[in-house]
């Protein structure tokens, strides 16, 4: 047995972050499980503070009260005892400043246009440092370097919020910096940013939150002889102007290496607030990882282009060899247009790196900026350009990968991988619709709708606390109402459903997978201030009407192609949001323990819910909205009575086949629609759906390309021009939200207890994916399943599981009742039982295989393409003659063989040869199934 992580509120030794509601979690390891005992103790200068005392181990966390002190270390210890040993594992965390006051100045340059900013301060150490401790924020963005070295591996520093009210400081441990005495010099550099810099649509604005650059620091130095010294922010320090010429978000940066540093004047106090500077919420933005140029393309324009092979986010970094005075340009796309250099779809947003040469080689970057991109155009270079020279530094918030699917199928992969990549390139601090084009906002619909998949691919929670908080602001602005997008850069509207709803969705799918209460306590005031907004604005009481909706936006159902938001009633969507939202808010005030408020919200919810039926759904079960969100959100939600399910998934299921078993969903229906299928017995068809590869599918864009999702299904048509339509992100997440259907219907974590300490283990098998396997780790361990179908001549299902200690994990196994299940050699009698941790090999033989065949419902299309199949059926009747013409195929070829013989006088099979035809295709393996087993 073994300790092997520690998290302290979901972080790894956090260096000044806000640490209410302080939880720490471990990990154990061990091959099996032991019964044990858990104690926490946190000391400070070696001082203990807390000691939890040995206490039964039935999870994996501590909660401590304890009261913190504003810049301190903390270190702890968790220890676990058996009746065989007592191991122990250290961490430790340290605190900001808290709401200890600031005793340095808010620092400016008197002209407040200059694009770079730069402020310096020189000290002189004559003793030796045992601690020092900088903390520092700037606007709109800064990079802090001490004797000309960058302080610390983040960028983009102090991250996106609304600057007017909170505005976070960030806090560095220079102490292996300031091990030599003598003359050390502090400088900051800032630009435009989220703040002072051009945001939005239409040509955006400027000066959003203010319209001058400023910083404030405080250096602690602690000294081996016990004495201290502050070095502030003060009218010490001396300011200028620097070599970035300039910068924004959408337009890029241009840098000028040749301008020196000179006209220092001594800076100026400004007269801002220091109450709204608090310690951080932001993980950091790093660097994760660099891409190599794949290939240095020559169009057929003649431009030069870059391709780094993967859209994603970041910059360019590049390795200068030009001569003093020289202008390098860079220019970024997604995608290239018969062979050219292509930037349309970024619209305004310029995207670009412009650098001028000082003659000194080496490697160059932008500051205070980032792009969306995978191309590259470069111009200003006259001689061959080397690929080594150019890398693509990969740039999002600091959130480790906690979640992976992989399958038997090259595209199915991909697309997962792309789900990935575009999480990756849009969790930017916050999550951002798009990270390329003038715009990359915190578009709260595309966070709810993706929030579950994200916290199962990486650990998002303190990600997602900070965005909470943003969205709370801006319902404290808006008198409960939360705008389109958080932060809202100076736009007041919003107030839809489903966008709105994440403020409470958000804080509660983040509950339920991580088992903390912490955002729900945070947000809990905002939660309530949602629902006491659509209170006062709905027409109808108990449903939600007359507002604006973006309803199921871009949806390819809808009657008038000009509007983007589909057929379903957009009441009915935001009526069914009102109630999840009311029931989400009952549940966090139980779990907060105001039983008070839970009962009046459940009360409210339930009376939301009577109103939707009567309003939308039929005693029987007819629900008056004939689309396949509609359905959709009915199953999801809950909406209809037990004995109405089978009702409305047949209808669904009809609905399906009126759309050739194709999507017609938009943001709304698209996460769900795979779901309700496979959780209530349709999992063929969500498979299949899921597989579909012409438009409009997932593996659509895979088959274009894609290395990620979307905006729309068909931003590339098929002859690979843009579509006409317009917006046109080529890395948008929000239909990657189908991977959650991946980890809890295909892979089969199907449901857990919040925090996972608990997981019902049910997988769905289907013929299409043949073999499947993929991972959780949660703050238990790493939950790995792994399956092969179709394993052997008898149909053999195999199964490996791994299990972390502490967790149970409830297996749910279909068409295992017949033969039984092998665990690890063990017997069972049939596919339910539990298992905890350990290492598990399973295997049965199903009740029926999982080899697909064809059925009535074939289309003659898929029968004409089977010659074996042909000629069995040619060998009845000699019907399928007529559809030897592609004409007759072209036509008809989309019905099955009972159907035209139903509708169509000159197709007349006779009862007797129509029930051997059926008989042939029931029992016959389709084409791929035979070449599979080849």
């Amino acid at each position: 047995m073994e300790i092997t992580n520690i998290l302290i509120n979901h972080l790894t030794e956090p260096l000044g972050f806000e640490l209410k509601d302080l939880r720490i979690e471990f990990t154990l390891t061990a091959n099996h499980f032991t019964a044990c005992q858990k104690k926490l103790v946190i000391t400070t200068a070696d001082t203990e503070v807390y000691n939890s005392g040995y206490l039964t181990y039935d999870n994996n966390y501590f909660t401590p009260s304890l009261n913190l002190k504003p810049r301190t270390r903390y270190d702890v210890t968790v220890f676990v005892k058996t009746n065989q040993e007592e191991i122990k594992h250290q961490t430790y965390f340290e605190t900001g400043k808290m709401t200890e006051a600031y005793s340095g100045k808010w620092l400016g340059n008197r002209d407040k246009d200059l694009q770079n900013t730069v402020f310096k301060k020189e000290f002189t150490l004559n003793k030796a440092v045992t601690s020092a401790r900088l903390y520092a924020t700037g606007l709109g963005l800064y990079e802090a370097y001490l004797d000309e070295q960058k302080i610390g591996n983040e960028y983009l520093a102090p991250g996106s919020t609304d600057y007017t009210n909170w505005v976070q400081v960030q806090t560095y441990d220079l102490t292996a910096s300031l091990q030599t005495s003598g003359k050390h010099q502090l400088l900051f550099s800032l630009a435009d940013g989220w703040y002072k810099g051009n945001m939005g649509f239409d040509g955006g604005k400027t000066n959003i939150y203010g319209d001058q650059q400023r910083m404030l620091a405080e250096l602690h130095l602690t000294f081996a002889d016990g004495s201290q010294q502050v070095i502030n922010s003060d009218e010490s320090w001396g300011t200028t102007s620097g070599q970035v010429t300039k910068s924004s978000i959408y337009y890029g940066e241009d840098l000028d290496a040749t301008r020196q540093l000179t006209a220092w004047q001594p800076a100026v106090i400004l007269d801002y607030p220091t109450d709204i500077l608090c310690d951080r919420l932001s993980l950091p933005l790093t660097i994760s990882e660099y891409l190599p140029v794949k290939e240095i393309i020559t169009t057929p324009a003649g431009e030069t282009v870059l391709d780094f092979g993967q859209n994603q986010a970041g910059w360019l970094e590049f390795y200068n060899r030009e001569p003093k005075g020289t202008t390098i340009t860079f220019e970024m796309g997604e995608i290239l247009q018969n062979g050219n250099f292509y930037r349309e779809n970024l619209r305004a947003a310029r995207a670009a790196f412009k650098f001028t040469s000082d003659g000194n080689e080496g490697w160059v970057r932008p500051h205070f900026t980032y792009f969306g991109y995978r191309y590259v155009r470069v111009s200003g270079i006259n001689h061959p350009l080397n690929q080594a020279d150019f890398k693509a530094a990969v740039i999002y918030s600091q959130m480790e990968q906690t979640g992976a699917l992989t399958t038997d199928n090259p595209k199915v992969n991909r697309l997962f991988q792309n789900v990935l990549w575009g999480q990756k390139s849009n969790f930017f601090d916050v999550p951002t619709d798009c990270p390329q084009r003038d715009e990359r906002l915190g578009w709260t619909g595309d966070a709810t709708v993706f929030s579950n998949t994200a916290a199962l691919n990486m650990n998002v929670f303190e990600f997602f606390k900070k965005y909470a908080r943003d969205m709370a602001v801006e319902q404290k602005n808006h008198d409960g109402m939360l705008t389109m997008y958080a932060p809202a850069l100076g736009v007041d509207d919003g107030g839809a459903a489903v966008w709105g709803d994440a403020a409470t969705i958000i804080p509660w799918n983040m509950y339920q997978i991580y088992g903390d209460p912490a955002l729900l306590r945070q947000n809990y005031p905002a939660m309530k201030a949602w629902l006491d907004w659509v209170d006062r604005q709905t027409t109808t009481p108990n449903l939600w009407t007359g507002c604006f909706q973006f309803g199921d936006w871009i949806a390819l159902d809808g009657e008038n192609p000009a509007l983007p938001t589909g057929k379903t009633d957009e009441d009915f969507i935001a009526s069914v949001y009102y109630y999840y939202s009311t029931t989400i808010v009952s549940k966090a005030a139980a779990i907060l323990g105001n039983e008070a408020e839970a009962n009046s919200y459940a009360t409210k919810a339930a009376n939301i819910k009577q109103a939707i039926l009567a309003e939308y759904i039929t005693k029987n079960g007819r629900l008056a909205i004939d689309t396949q969100t509609g359905y959709a959100l009915a199953l999801y939600f809950e909406l209809v009575p037990k004995e109405q399910i089978s009702r409305v998934l047949t209808d669904l299921v009809s609905r399906l086949g009126k759309d050739n078993d194709h999507l017609k969903t938009g943001f709304v229906g698209t996460p769900f629609i795979c779901q309700v299928l496979s959780k209530y017995g349709a999992h063929k068809l969500a498979t299949k759906i899921f597989m579909n590869e012409d438009f409009p599918s997932w593996l659509y864009a895979v088959n274009m390309g894609a290395t990620t999702v979307w905006e729309r299904w068909n931003s590339v048509l098929e002859d690979g021009s843009m579509n006409p339509d317009g917006m046109n992100s080529l890395n948008h997440y929000s239909i990657g939200a189908i991977m959650e259907w991946g980890y809890r219907y295909l892979l089969g974590f199907a449901k857990q207890t919040p925090g996972f300490k608990e997981v019902t283990f049910a997988p769905n098998f289907d013929y299409h994916l043949k073999q499947v396997s993929g991972y959780y780790t949660s703050s238990y361990g790493k939950l790995a399943a792994a399956y092969q179908i179709e394993s052997d001549s008898n149909h053999t299902i195999k199964l490996q599981l791994d299990i972390p200690f502490g967790q149970t994990v409830h297996v749910k196994l279909p068409r295992a009742d017949k033969f039984g299940v092998t665990v690890n050699k063990q017997h069972y009698d049939n596919g339910n039982f539990d298992l905890s941790c350990g290492h598990y090999e399973i295997s049965y033989i199903p009740s029926q295989d999982y080899i697909e065949r064809y059925d009535t419902n074939t289309p003659v299309a898929s029968i004409m393409a089977d010659e074996l199949l042909v000629a069995k059926i040619s060998e009845v009747d000699g019907v399928l003659n007529f559809f030897k013409d592609p004409n007759n195929l072209a036509n008809l070829g989309k019905m099955s063989l009972t159907k035209l013989n139903t509708i169509l006088p000159f197709i007349n099979i006779e009862p007797d040869k129509l029930a051997k035809i059926n008989q042939i295709l029931a029992t016959t393996p389709i084409l791929s199934e035979r070449e599979a087993f080849k």
